[in-house]
């Protein structure tokens, strides 16, 4: 019996130590997944924006007419936004860069919108403009709590990859960091209002 006892321990070492690693393993995947989930939240937030544009536009379309390259750029930039899609699988920082790049323009293209809009009092009283502009300002504070949930749950998830000794496991498994979401460049100074 005493001949066998090193083998027994270094059996159980083993036993212990393959339990560990599996574990870890679950471990990372929930926290990859959870990120996945939230970019898909992310997504999905972008989308409702670009689902509403068609009605404000429709809207908008009746009153100011003659507004005709505003709203042509408003459908244009829509557009452009809806083509960049990023596989989750794949996120890189210079797609989500890119994605960033596609949504500021149709967030430009907005704020011409309602800078024009401001020259249709009859268009900023109709009930059904006021309710599709908050319904659009509600959907961009929800594209900005979505953000940041997912630079949160990236972020743990990425600095759980890299901790010792998860990292090994996390080597040998293929987990790879997240990208997050970084501010547009010149949005650290503050903008100057001149009346």
């Amino acid at each position: 019996m005493k001949k066998w006892l090193p083998l027994i321990i270094i059996i159980a070492f083993i036993l212990l130590l393959v339990k560990w690693g599996i574990g870890v393993n679950n471990m990372l995947i929930e926290k990859e997944g959870l990120a996945k989930v939230q970019w898909a939240n992310v997504e999905s937030s972008y989308q409702r924006r670009a689902d509403l544009i068609p009605n404000l536009v429709a809207t908008v379309k009746g009153y100011a007419a003659h507004e005709k390259e505003t709203l042509e750029g408003v459908i244009k930039a829509r557009s452009e936004a809806t083509k960049t899609t990023i596989n989750v699988d794949n996120l890189t920082p210079e797609k989500i860069a890119q994605f960033q790049q596609a949504q500021q323009g149709l967030s430009s293209a907005l704020s011409k919108l309602l800078v024009t809009v401001e020259r249709y009092p009859d268009l900023k009283a109709d009930k059904s403009f006021s309710e599709l502009q908050s319904q659009l300002e509600g959907t961009e504070n929800r594209i900005n709590v979505e953000r940041n949930r997912f630079n949160e749950i990236a972020g743990e998830y990425n600095i759980i990859i890299q901790k010792i000794p998860t990292n090994f496991i996390a080597s040998i498994g293929g987990f790879k960091g997240m990208p997050l979401f970084k501010s547009d460049d010149g949005s650290e100074n503050a903008p100057k209002v001149e009346f």
